[in-house]
């Protein structure tokens, strides 16, 4: 007699997982994607992209105006809400991929997010301004920020299957949630520590009304939740129609566009002359990349970890912390010009390495096996 399979409390079924039809996909259905041509799924990527950037905006803003009402202290808003703010596009992506069946889409989403966050924003801005160097940052949350991408690679490395496999099981991003919860708690006791980058970001709405902001609350979320999905399910359709592994496009097209809040911010501070806030937001948005993108999809459903991810993804994400951790270490009360040519090199790089892989994968007999479901 075969025994009973324990159940997992923290696991879902695959098959339920791929069964569950949500409600986005009842009121935008698959059919729109798959009878659209090529260059007008572009389009509905290029509006999911600012969907989520100005849905994200909008969330946050209003969440902020709620915390001010209630007088929550600003140096709380600021090292939760803001933080927390830039990164939803990420998880909302992540998430919503790793519900549908596409573990490599949502993990690629993220790695890639802390690639273009350090690499191309990062690396870009220290060659169009001088950065400041805040140490009580860096020797907190720099660490932190490495340390994240060190955690993330050597729970990959760890979780292998019988079958030679890698995954990420659900009780792992139980664990970072947990983590996530800590960092910010710590986060709170530092800011009130070092509280100078905070009060220029936040505006006050004391005299206006809370509905005006529940309104925008909700219909950020909504905008987030839209163009969530149009975009998944547009580069869904493309990468079947040209057998390009969704690894590849998570890691490079989609985790630009969901690291636009982190660009049009760090272009922001540069415009404004408040560049100590600009590199805060990229330690920060890395960190998050790792303990609530990946966390979120993990609950989800487990990420399965493709070998590419093993030999190029995750080592390129290490040399750029690297890079910055090394760079943070001896700077002196601005980050030289030099890292952000190495930055970019390596971002080009990995960009051009990605698309390489593409092409042979487009050409390669059986390259639909890599297509996506």
């Amino acid at each position: 007699m075969e025994p009973k399979r324990r159940l997992d409390p923290f696991s879902f079924p695959p098959a339920c997982l791929s069964a569950m039809k949500s409600p986005m996909e009842y009121l935008i259905p698959e059919s729109l994607f798959e009878n659209a041509s090529t260059l007008l799924l572009l389009v509905y990527i290029a509006v999911a992209v600012f969907l989520l950037a100005k849905g994200a905006d909008l969330f946050v803003e209003s969440a902020v105006a709620f915390a001010e009402r209630f007088r929550v202290p600003k140096v709380i808003i600021g090292a939760t809400l803001l933080s927390l703010g830039t990164t939803t596009p990420e998880a909302a992506v992540s998430v919503i991929a790793a519900f549908k069946g596409m573990p490599e889409f949502a993990l690629g989403n993220s790695v890639g997010s802390i690639i273009c966050d350090t690499g191309l924003i990062f690396g870009l801005s220290c060659l169009l301004t001088r950065l400041p160097v805040d140490r009580f940052i860096l020797n907190r949350h720099g660490w932190l920020q490495f340390g994240s991408g060190l955690l993330l690679l050597l729970v990959c490395l760890l979780f292998v299957q019988p079958d030679g496999s890698r995954v990420i099981p659900q009780y792992m991003g139980y664990v970072f949630i947990l983590l996530l919860i800590g960092y910010l708690l710590l986060s709170v006791y530092w800011a009130k520590r070092h509280d100078t980058h905070v009060a220029e970001e936040v505006h006050d709405h004391t005299g206006e009304p809370l509905t005006k902001y529940a309104f925008f609350m909700l219909g950020g979320l909504v905008m987030i939740l839209i163009g969530s999905h149009v975009m998944i399910e547009s580069v869904k359709v493309i990468c079947h129609r040209f057998h390009v592994p969704e690894g590849i496009v998570a890691a490079t097209l989609i985790a630009f566009g969901t690291s636009l809040p982190e660009l049009v911010t760090a272009l922001t501070c540069i415009k404004k002359r408040h560049t100590e806030l600009l590199v805060g937001n990229i330690i920060g948005a890395d960190i998050l990349n790792v303990l609530f993108v990946t966390g979120a999809a993990a609950i989800a459903s487990p990420l399965v970890v493709e070998p590419l991810f093993l030999t190029l993804h995750l080592p390129v994400m290490i040399a750029v912390l690297l890079v910055f951790r090394v760079v943070s270490m001896f700077a002196k009360e601005t980050f030289p010009r030099w890292p952000g040519v190495v930055l970019l090199l390596i971002f080009a790089a990995y960009l051009g390495k990605n698309v390489q892989i593409a092409s042979a994968q487009s050409t390669a007999p059986g390259a639909s096996a890599h297509a996506a479901p």
